[in-house]
């Protein structure tokens, strides 16, 4: 067990190299701080993200960014309603060798990478969007019988267009489950649009460098599992997750009436996780309930559903999970 003086410097030291990592990826993706931390969030935690977005708001950019500043092997797949799951993940051949042989080899699909950019991934089928999720879950394929490793780490970070788009299809449940947080990617304000402007309309553009390989990222996830973590936060996240589940005793009345299904234990695990990564690239050594409240929205939002009566009524889950933290947070500081 590392010492805590020699632990603390250990985040410490991760600490300045993710600001080093953040400024190298705002020399391309310029503004929207909020977007980039919750994307190296998923990393630092091994996870995946999902990017949802209107097109042009630089989504794919920032995955392209991400695998040179993070050192990671990328490739990149435009899913489309024709896509097939051997497209993705590969499939075997009949070969005939010189003396007449013949056998089967396996040629690796894109998959076999790093950092999976899956773009417009709602675009495609769901036959097609279901061949990732045992790559996402156990990081391995199964073709023919023959599980095949993938490397590590590997992370998916997929972009998807808003659903009231034409041509688009929904994720499945079981699928949105498997991505660590969803990242909203809004509109950029004024002054970041007009930087853009300056920035990718001339001659030439600022290029991000390698701040980290492979080996390290993952010596970083590592450490953000040793983070500590406050018995009163990991009690904060618990009541959070069951407040947010309809039938759940305790839950409150607007979760009863407005949702109809909620989070299940993968999302405290992933807000576990996520708490550390958010403190850690704020500049902090521990979670807070303030990390709790911040991480609570990409984290859950894609783990429940509107019942039919709250999306007539226009209800949010945005403004519903946000009352739902405030209220969790106001009774445990009652307590």
């Amino acid at each position: 067990m590392t010492e805590g003086p020699e632990l603390v410097a250990e985040i410490e030291a991760l600490g300045a190299r993710l600001a080093e990592a953040k400024a190298s990826i705002g020399r391309r993706f310029i503004g929207q701080d909020r977007v980039v931390e919750l994307t190296l969030s998923a990393l630092l935690c091994g996870g995946h993200g999902l990017l949802i977005g209107l097109p042009g708001l630089g989504k794919t950019r920032l995955v392209d960014t991400l695998s040179t500043v993070m050192g990671l092997k990328g490739a990149r797949i435009q899913f489309t309603p024709d896509l097939m799951p051997a497209d993705i993940l590969g499939s075997e051949v009949l070969e005939t060798a010189a003396d007449g042989s013949r056998a089967f080899r396996f040629i690796e699909g894109p998959v076999f990478c790093q950092l999976l950019m899956a773009d417009e991934i709602n675009r495609a089928s769901p036959r097609t969007q279901s061949a990732l999720l045992q790559a996402m879950q156990e990081k391995s394929v199964t073709i023919a019988g023959q599980e095949h490793p993938l490397e590590q780490p590997f992370h998916v970070l997929a972009t998807q267009n808003p659903i009231e788009q034409e041509g688009t299809y929904p994720l499945p449940e079981a699928q949105l489950d498997r991505f660590l947080v969803q990242i909203d990617v809004p509109y950029p304000d004024r002054k970041t649009e007009h930087d853009i402007l300056l920035a990718t309309t001339g001659v030439s553009e600022e290029q991000s460098t390698a701040v980290f390989t492979a080996a390290e990222l993952i010596a970083a996830q590592r450490l953000v599992r040793r983070m500590p973590v406050g018995e009163a936060v990991v009690e904060l996240i618990l009541d959070l997750v069951r407040a947010c589940r309809p039938g759940e005793p305790g839950a409150p009345q607007v979760v009863h009436d407005n949702v109809a299904w909620g989070p299940g234990p993968r999302a405290a695990q992933a807000l576990m996780l996520t708490v550390r990564a958010q403190a850690l690239l704020q500049g902090r050594l521990a979670p807070s309930s303030e990390d709790v409240m911040a991480m609570a929205g990409p984290v859950l939002k894609h783990r429940m559903a509107l019942s039919f009566a709250a999306r007539a009524r226009g209800e949010d889950l945005d403004s519903l999970i946000a009352g739902v933290a405030q209220d969790v947070t106001r009774v445990e500081a009652a307590a």
